[in-house]
C-alpha cells in the first residue's frame, strides 16, 4: 500500500531555509527558469489517455497538473509585479481546486499551457535575475494565509512548486512504467 502523503508531497513540503545564500537563490531561479523545458520533456510524448491518469487517488490528472501550473505561475508572476510596483498590496487568492475542474483544465490539450509557461517563466526569470536585494524584500499580503510574503519567500515557494508538480508527473510515469 502506498503512503498517500508521499503521493501528495513526493519531494516533501516546502521548508523556508533559515539562511538564504546566493547559491540558494541561484538554484531557485534556475529551477523556475528550467521548469517549462523539464515539464515539456516529461509530458509531450504522453497519450491523451495517459494525460488523463490521476497522479494519486482523489488527485488531479497529469493534464490538470500541467494546466494548474500555467494558472498558478501566471498568478505568481502578477503577484511579483504587484509587489514590485505597489506597497505591500493585498493580492487576490483563487480557488485552485475549482479552477482545476473547469473545462479548459480538464479537457483542453496541454500545448497552450506549455506555451504559456514558456512565456511566463521567461518574464519571471528575467525579473528575478535583475532584482536588487531591497526588491527581494518587497512584500504582498496573502489574505487567505493571513500573512505577509516577501518576493524572496515566494521565489523559494515557487521553485519548490515547480519541482513538486514535476515529481507528481515523473512518479506517475514511473509507477505506470511509461518511458
Amino acid at each position: 500500500m502506498v503512503d498517500i502523503d508521499i503521493l501528495k508531497f513526493p519531494i516533501g513540503v516546502f521548508k523556508y531555509p533559515s539562511t538564504i545564500t546566493q547559491e540558494v537563490m541561484n538554484e531557485w531561479i534556475s529551477d523556475i527558469a528550467s521548469f517549462p523545458d523539464r515539464l515539456s520533456k516529461e509530458v509531450t510524448d504522453l497519450t491523451e489517455d495517459q494525460l488523463d491518469v490521476l497522479y494519486r487517488p482523489d488527485g488531479w490528472s497529469i493534464r490538470q497538473v500541467v494546466h494548474h501550473c500555467a494558472d498558478s505561475h501566471m498568478n505568481s508572476l502578477m503577484r511579483l509585479k504587484l509587489a514590485l510596483t505597489e506597497e505591500a498590496p493585498l493580492i487576490k487568492p483563487y480557488f485552485e481546486d475549482r479552477w482545476a475542474e473547469l473545462i479548459d483544465t480538464r479537457q483542453m490539450p496541454i500545448h497552450s499551457s506549455l506555451l504559456l509557461l514558456e512565456g511566463i517563466h521567461a518574464k519571471w526569470t528575467l525579473l528575478l535575475n535583475n532584482l536588487s536585494e531591497e526588491q527581494y524584500k518587497r512584500t504582498y499580503i496573502h489574505p487567505e494565509h493571513g500573512k505577509v510574503i516577501s518576493i524572496l519567500e515566494c521565489t523559494g515557494m515557487y521553485a519548490w512548486h515547480c519541482n513538486h508538480h514535476l515529481a507528481h508527473i515523473t512518479a506517475t510515469k514511473k509507477s505506470n512504467d511509461w518511458k
